[in-house]
């Protein structure tokens, strides 16, 4: 059986659990929602063979340095390898969301057409939903389709904070910006 280490990160804007395994990010998960965190917790037991163990490593250091300049405005783009534990469907989402640019949001319906099924607006919003590498993966670029800020496991204050965050950055480095 594999090691799931699980270290604390104290954001801004939230806590977040992070845990490494295999030495990539398997887990960034906020700390807000019992109900979630437990089927997130019980998939990645499940699919990775894992037991979890608190204490940091390599991997979950290397997040919360990354986090850090992120917060800071320091960093726009993230290098620590990650696993995904989910079913294929859930991992095509998931690395879709990676493809949204920096400080750009699309909506649950134009996520489904990229992932090449339009009519899987639900589905994609629960493969969303439990997305257990958040702000890694940044599902929090996702918004409705009348462009309101919509559900999110650090609740929507977080989400607000991160779309926030990533603006203001986008302005601070735009030499266009009038």
């Amino acid at each position: 059986m594999k090691t799931i280490f699980l270290q604390t990160y104290h954001s801004p804007c939230g806590e977040i659990l992070l845990g490494s395994c295999d030495g990539r990010l398997c887990l960034c998960d906020w700390m807000t929602d019992a109900g979630r965190r437990e089927a997130v917790d019980k998939r990645l037991r499940h699919l990775l063979d894992a037991a979890f163990e608190p204490g940091s490593s390599d991997v979950t250091r290397q997040a919360s340095e990354e986090l850090d300049a992120y917060f800071a405005h320091r960093r726009t783009a993230f290098n620590v390898p990650l696993l995904f534990a989910g079913t294929d469907f859930q991992k095509r989402v998931w690395s879709e969301l990676l493809t949204i640019p920096y400080g750009e949001t699309v909506s649950y319906a134009e996520l489904a057409q990229r992932v090449g099924n339009p009519k899987a607006v639900r589905a994609v919003a629960s493969a969303n939903r439990m997305n257990a590498l958040s702000i890694f993966v940044p599902c929090h670029r996702v918004i409705g389709s009348n462009r309101q800020l919509t559900g999110y496991a650090g609740g929507l204050q977080a989400k607000a904070y991160l779309l926030n965050l990533e603006q203001e950055n986008m302005n601070l480095f735009n030499p266009y910006k009038v």
